[in-house]
């Protein structure tokens, strides 16, 4: 079972980078932007990550956090975001404990091999804590300005 649009995020307690630990209070009194990634140091994630730090200055202007997550330990996150010059924390999920709530740690195909792991998805919560927009099984081109764009439209709503 995991979240729906209009829920509000159950509590939760997980490690990031910069030796912080992320809860759901965390994620109130500001909109928070939680993209899940399959794997450190890969192309497509490295490409993710470098677009929401490129546009991380817009996403502060609007009061806007943002939190990468994947399965990989916080030791591959701590050298990833310092190699990459990420701009907001990685959060690790080895017990897929975030990633069950969001509902993107699922079975997947790769050259006729079935395995779990996590379907590149975003989420955007509201300052009150609850799920405002996802998006499911993204492609990275230009999906951080896209996140961005949406943001802007809710604040001027």
């Amino acid at each position: 079972m995991s979240i729906e649009i209009n829920d509000q995020l159950p509590p939760f307690s997980v490690a990031a980078t910069s030796n912080k630990t992320i809860t759901n209070k965390d994620l109130e009194n500001k909109y928070s932007v939680i993209y899940f990634y399959p794997k450190d140091s890969t192309p497509g994630c490295t490409t993710e990550g470098l677009d929401f730090t490129a546009l991380h200055p817009e996403f502060s202007k609007l009061n806007t956090q943002i939190f990468g997550v994947s399965l990989d330990s916080m030791k591959r996150h701590d050298n990833f975001k310092a190699k990459q010059n990420f701009s907001f924390d990685l959060i690790s999920d080895p017990d897929a404990e975030l990633c069950n709530i969001f509902g993107v740690y699922q079975l997947k195909k790769n050259f006729g091999k079935e395995y779990m792991g996590i379907v590149r998805s975003t989420f955007l919560i509201d300052p009150s804590g609850r799920l405002v927009k996802e998006w499911r099984s993204v492609k990275v081109k230009e999906h951080a300005q896209l996140v961005l764009n949406t943001v802007k439209e809710l604040q001027q709503a």
